[in-house]
């Protein structure tokens, strides 16, 4: 089975950052969304989600992540991906067209 870990820090009163290090896969990516969607209130400014340890994604990856943009759009909560410049997860970030609902940087060292 494909593994995944989702940790979270509070950053600030208003802010979460998500680290997700591993695989998202089919097999495992309806578990991952429900883990990083319990961690989104209503009281948050913001979500950085650090995606520097992810080693692989597919469509069902960035499913949970056009749904996380989406949930945090309607909440009027700022969403910025953090992604290391030459991985792939970032090209593949990149060609589905995330930056339209998410900020994207790099990620912080």
């Amino acid at each position: 089975m494909t593994r995944a870990t989702v940790a979270t820090q509070r950053v600030h009163e208003d802010t979460v950052r998500i680290v997700i290090s591993g695989e998202i896969d089919l097999a495992n990516a309806a578990a991952v969304q429900r883990q990083i969607l319990a961690q989104i209130t209503n009281q948050l400014a913001a979500v950085s989600v650090d995606l520097s340890t992810l080693t692989y994604i597919d469509s069902a990856g960035l499913r949970v992540l056009f749904t996380l943009g989406t949930r945090l759009e309607t909440l009027q909560i700022a969403l910025e991906l953090l992604v290391p410049p030459q991985s792939p997860t970032r090209r593949v970030i990149e060609l589905s067209g995330l930056a339209s609902i998410a900020s994207v940087r790099p990620a912080r060292e």
